[in-house]
């Protein structure tokens, strides 16, 4: 069991953030591990053959390490909760060269390495160029089609994380991660982790929601840009079948009316009332009523992206719909 101290000070440096190479690693793990990730089947169908034709062999190679050890020069902590992919290929492109070779080596240690990983022992600025090269474009491929809905599932979490901890403090920041922690007050517990101690040492902590991360727990605790879990946010389950429809529950549906319970349920994802209103086949003045009724009753709230206006449901809204219309996790 991994268990992870903190101190008053800790509580307090607790951040959230959504990083897209976070997604490029979790998601190259969805590609190479398909029994261990069933639920991203129709993902992986549509995605393989993309990967195979695309080039991109020192990419797979290095975050598919047979010493089972991910660079963590590829996922660095953001310095904002909501990085773009040029944001993180700067900060890549940055890392010193010796740091790169001796990651990239690490991942294949006691193994024979093919070409493109030899080449960072020897030409490091090279091999950095090629691997920043072929992540744009396995993002452009793989993760770019998906990538709204990725982004607004983790705002979500991002925004109901932060209101419960302006309302109850930042320790309610680690309350109901997911089912793998449990936080006791003082200490958080991962139970299937090798059994050591871990402390933050003065860095600070990014709870960072990840649409890739399944039903795992990924720990970031030795990385010089800082300390991380990634996590699956709530109702990452309804991104990998979009197009399903999720029926309320008889009692939401007895409380709220059919129709209303059926747009609080589909608030899974965070979504435009054009969104709900193609969702559920309604009028957009149809949606718009009902999600301003939700909102007025403290159900919903709206929160503004870029120029969309998207409707999430708030803890009371998360409360009602609980054990309805969201996949398994």
């Amino acid at each position: 069991m991994l268990r992870i101290a903190f101190s008053a000070a800790d509580l307090t440096r607790l951040r959230l953030a959504h990083s897209p190479m976070v997604e490029v690693v979790t998601s190259s793990f969805v590609l190479n591990q398909p029994n261990r990730f069933r639920m991203y089947g129709s993902w992986r169908a549509r995605v393989r053959p993309l990967v195979a034709r695309a080039g991109l062999e020192t990419m797979l190679a290095v975050v598919r390490g047979p010493a089972c050890y991910v660079p963590d020069f590829l996922t660095p902590v953001p310095a904002t909760a909501r990085p773009s992919l040029e944001d993180e290929v700067r900060v890549l492109a940055a890392t010193p060269l010796d740091r790169v070779a001796e990651e990239v080596g690490a991942a294949w240690a006691g193994h024979p390495a093919p070409p493109g990983i030899v080449r960072f022992a020897t030409d490091p600025a090279g091999g950095l160029a090629d691997l920043i090269q072929q992540i744009r474009r396995y993002f452009r491929l793989a993760i770019a089609p998906l990538w709204p809905r990725l982004r607004a599932v983790a705002e979500a979490e991002i925004a109901q994380r932060a209101r419960t901890a302006a309302e109850l403090g930042p320790r309610a920041l680690l309350e109901d991660v997911h089912p793998q922690l449990d936080w006791d007050g003082s200490a958080l517990r991962l139970g299937h982790a090798k059994s050591r101690e871990w402390e933050l040492d003065g860095h600070p902590l990014a709870l960072m929601p990840a649409g890739f991360a399944g039903p795992l727990v990924h720990t970031m605790t030795e990385a010089p840009t800082g300390r991380a879990l990634w996590y699956p946010p709530r109702g990452y389950g309804r991104l990998w079948d979009p197009a399903r429809q999720f029926e309320p529950g008889s009692a939401l549906a007895a409380l709220l009316g059919p129709t209303r319970a059926a747009v609080l349920t589909l608030l899974a994802v965070p979504s435009t009332t054009g969104e709900v209103a193609d969702a559920l086949r309604l009028a957009p003045a149809t949606a718009s009523h009902h999600l301003t009724i939700l909102r007025d009753a403290g159900l919903v709230v709206a929160e503004r992206a870029g120029r969309r206006l998207r409707y999430l449901r708030t803890p009371l809204g998360e409360q009602l719909t609980a054990g309805t219309g969201t996949l398994p996790a």
